[in-house]
């Protein structure tokens, strides 16, 4: 018989904890066959909460432990004196303040969950946010009750001579028995969410750094050690994000030593545990051959997030999990700050708007579409999403375009000097930047509790005789799941004015040619006067609000902002709004059987970016770029799969064909073997040069596959590499159609000790229609490179193929669907978080034709009819709802 369903839990329940935990000292035997965790924990009432009563103490665990022993102050509990359940430890309570001792039992090499503490190959290590900690003992593990922690680990010498944990180590030695042992203690209170363990045989690699007020810190990275030689970037990046924060934003690291370790099996990116980072190893491990660099950026990103956590997220932490944002996006707007700072920032600005655009907006359409901030959960892991991640970053960053960047840094300030140590709300990081800078943000608070994503619609008008120019603009928000009626965002609109002649006009008080308009009603105007002629308006320039944007442009505007505005995004976003248009009425010509013909303005707008000798490189790179498959599909009310794949595919070959001459020009210039730097302009020389090796290898030539095959034979840098086997691959060459295995089996052969490198192997091959098909997927699952168990292997290969590979996955036999739901189903009894992340493409099954929608949901439905873990119940329920 099944188990109840899993119920919700609600932001509007809220309350304080009965008890606060004083001081956990945590005891750890780790052994091979059984782990044994002793906890003691100095607990006192909650006295805000109750004066004289005294409720039962009521711990949070989990069925894989099992219970040794319980005392309190020092007294033996028998069974009949506590209530245990599979999911809670219930204990009398006689006094205001007590200790109690608990011991479980564990087994980490059978826990594949990768939640809690497990096993990575021969290295013990813990995940504990959002609910881990519960699985290595019984404990109040929830956000708001903090700590401070101390930890003594035991463990085989041989096997386990690098024995890690939060804070300073302040004691080690041998116990005589040919184990030994190491006790950290951290000064500062957190969260259980935020302690970590490491246990293994890791060698490492140190640095310091000197903080602003002159103390030394001390930097470790730990690896294996055959993977030693692959950190020195992630170290340079630490020491990079270090600085910066004490210059942005005047925040020191505050222990003697700061530590990364990176691991194999993990389920997130990286988790920001207060002074030992744990990293899934594909975040941290680069060189020039083993590493592109798009990772070697993410890298960089990525280790900036976790150390930036320190402040915004570890000393100022959530009051409780609905809050995950007010850490969260707070922190991915700083660390893209820092990638801005470090790199190029309109180029960083693209980026990060495209994948929103392409996969955010889609999750606000879907019915998994949530506030930034939910009201209700069954499972919270279920809400680390792109909503609160990147949506919640764009909410800072709308603030921070309110009230500018003094006044953002004054905010900042204000909200770590009032809130250090503590456990908060969003309300109070807005209240902070409404007190420091003297401003109501009481509308932007929608932004945290309303789903969705807005849509401003503009029109304009010119009144000659007056010379007045007036924009008028409208705001609506679809309807989301539980909310079907939105009231009006306040939304900072940035604008410039251009000319006839394409110069930017001053609009401002003080002659700028960007301003910020405040958009607060549902439809609003905004008057320009002294308008000599009527401009054409650039909007929402830097992208300024996480909005979708509908103005009449014409073709030929598109093209005019692409030559004239100086907004860099919006010189790229209206390139891509022009082949957005073209490639969807290809797409309706397709569907009308109508031949296909490529509107000649793409061509030339393509023709004058390359001939531009001036321009940036990075920006020609990226406007180049078409469209991908996902942010087409979002524009259509019903995707039609193969007609997108086709027109997209028609579009390349048409570019190919008429500009094959300024395309090997370019290819040519910059296919100069030089030493190889990640960065930003080197960077931006090897995208352009391979941007232009793909378009080329659209022209079934074999002049053209000769130059792919040289450049992966002559490559002295894994970008370079890859981009020729990925262009071999995907390209529509005919000429020569065993190469790509050819070159397939020299790069396995080349790198196959390596497991990031074979994780790309594996994507390459599966995310492209041309090759990907179902039946690849299953013969790579069967390959010795992939394992089962580890989920940056189930994200390189089903993840991309279901993900990025849309043709194959939606083919119209439904055995794409047929073949997620059957791992979904397998993959929930290993791992419930990757399950249900993986999850997402079977959840839009409205959004295609009756058959596949009705093949989507069938799949759903079979997954629905088995035992679920709580992860894959809620995104299942919601998706069939």
């Amino acid at each position: 018989m099944k188990d109840a369903q899993p119920g919700a839990i609600y932001l509007k329940d809220y309350q304080a904890p009965d008890y606060w935990i004083d001081k956990t000292e945590l005891s750890f035997d780790l052994g091979e066959n059984e782990t044994r965790v002793t906890a003691r924990l100095q607990i006192r009432l909650n006295q805000d909460r109750h004066d004289r009563q005294l409720p039962p103490l009521v711990l949070h665990g989990n069925a894989d432990m099992t219970l040794a022993e319980v005392k309190v102050d020092g007294v033996a509990l028998s069974a009949d004196q506590y209530t245990l359940t599979s999911e809670t430890l219930t204990l009398p309570v006689s006094s205001d303040r007590f200790e109690t001792e608990i011991v479980s039992v564990l087994a980490p090499q059978d826990n594949t969950s990768m939640e809690g503490l497990y096993k990575s190959g021969g290295m013990y290590c813990t995940q504990c946010e959002a609910e881990g900690f519960r699985r290595i003992t019984w404990y109040l593990d929830r956000p708001d009750v903090m700590s401070l922690f101390t930890t003594r680990i035991t463990a085989d010498k041989a096997k386990y001579p690098v024995l890690l944990s939060n804070g300073n180590c302040i004691e080690q030695g041998d116990t005589g028995d040919g184990r030994h042992t190491m006790v950290w203690e951290d000064p500062f209170r957190k969260p259980a969410y935020l302690f970590a363990l490491v246990a293994g045989n890791l060698a490492h690699v140190e640095d310091t750094f000197t903080t602003q007020s002159g103390r030394n810190v001390t930097l470790q990275i730990f690896t294996e050690s055959h993977n030693i030689t692959k950190c020195d970037h992630a170290m340079r990046s630490l020491k990079q994000s270090m600085r910066w924060d004490e210059e942005v934003y005047g925040r020191e690291y505050d222990l003697d030593i700061f530590m990364i370790v990176a691991v194999d099996d993990f389920n997130m990116g990286a988790m920001e545990n207060k002074g030992l980072n744990i990293f899934n190893s594909s975040c941290v491990l680069a060189r020039p051959d083993t590493a592109t660099d798009a990772t070697f950026q993410r890298i960089e990103a990525i280790v900036a997030h976790e150390y930036f956590h320190n402040w915004s997220g570890n000393r100022v932490t959530c009051r409780d999990w609905f809050q995950l944002s007010l850490k969260e996006g707070f922190t991915v707007f700083r660390d893209s700050e820092f990638s801005a700072d470090m790199n190029s920032r309109t180029v960083k600005r693209i980026e990060d708007v495209n994948h929103l655009r392409s996969a955010q907006f889609a999750e606000d359409a879907g019915p998994m579409a949530h506030p930034v901030r939910p009201s209700s959960f069954i499972e919270i892991s279920n809400f680390y999403t792109l909503t609160v991640y990147e949506k919640g970053a764009e909410i800072v960053r709308m603030i921070h375009n309110l009230v500018g960047r003094e006044g953002f840094r004054k905010g900042s300030d204000l909200y770590f000097e009032r809130h250090d140590g503590q456990a908060v709300t969003c309300e109070d990081f807005v209240r902070a930047m409404e007190d420091a800078n003297s401003i109501d943000l009481g509308q932007f608070m929608r932004w945290y509790t309303q789903a969705g994503t807005p849509v401003l619609d503009v029109t304009d008008s010119y009144d000659a005789d007056n010379q007045r120019y007036v924009l008028e603009v409208t705001q609506s928000c679809p309807a989301t799941p539980g909310q079907d009626v939105k009231e009006p965002f306040h939304i900072p609109l940035a604008i410039g004015l251009l000319s006839s002649e394409g110069d930017n006009l001053p609009i401002g008080d003080k002659g700028q040619t960007t301003v910020v308009l405040e958009v607060r009603e549902a439809s609003q105007q905004f008057v320009f006067e002294n308008r000599i002629e009527r401009p054409l308006p650039s909007l929402l320039r830097g992208f300024s609000a996480p909005v979708k944007l509908n103005y009449d442009y014409s073709r030929d505007d598109l093209l005019f902002l692409m030559r004239h505005d100086d907004d860099g995004f919006n010189r790229w976003d209206s390139c891509q709004r022009l082949a957005t248009e073209t490639i969807l009425d290809l797409v309706r010509d397709i569907q009308a059987a109508k031949p296909l013909s490529l509107d000649t303005r793409l061509i030339e707008a393509w023709r004058e970016l390359l001939e531009d000798e001036t321009a940036d490189k990075a920006m020609v790179a990226e406007m180049l770029t078409l469209p991908s498959e996902q942010w087409l599909s979002e524009q259509m009310a019903v995707i039609d799969v193969y007609a997108i794949h086709e027109a997209r595919e028609f579009v390349r070959g048409e570019l190919a064909k008429s500009l094959s001459e300024p395309l090997q020009s370019i290819y040519r210039g910059l296919a100069v073997e030089k030493p190889y730097k990640p960065e930003s302009a080197d960077i931006a020389e090897r995208q352009l040069k391979n941007i232009c090796l793909g378009y080329l290898m659209e022209l079934d030539s074999p002049a053209m596959l000769s130059l792919a095959e040289t450049q992966f034979q002559n490559a002295t840098n894994m970008t370079d590499q890859m981009a020729a086997l990925s262009c071999v691959i995907n390209g529509a060459h005919q000429t020569a159609p065993g190469k790509a295995e050819t070159l397939l089996s020299a790069f396995h052969d080349q790198w196959k000790g390596d497991a990031n490198v074979m994780d790309m192997w594996l994507s390459v091959q599966v995310s492209g229609a041309r090759m990907g098909s179902l039946e690849r997927v299953k013969q790579l699952m069967e390959h010795p490179v992939f394992d089962y168990r580890n989920p940056n292997k189930l994200r390189s290969l089903i993840g991309v193929f279901c993900m990025r590979n849309l043709k194959c996955f939606h083919d119209l036999s439904g055995e794409g669907y047929a073949f997620l739901a059957d791992n979904i189903i397998r993959l929930d009894k290993q791992n419930p978080q990757i399950a249900a992340r993986m999850l997402t493409p079977l959840t839009r099954w409205r959004r295609y034709d009756d058959q596949r929608g009705a093949l989507m949901k069938a799949a759903l439905e079979r997954i629905q009819a088995n035992e679920l873990s709580k992860d894959v119940f809620e995104v299942v329920n919601k998706s069939l709802a």
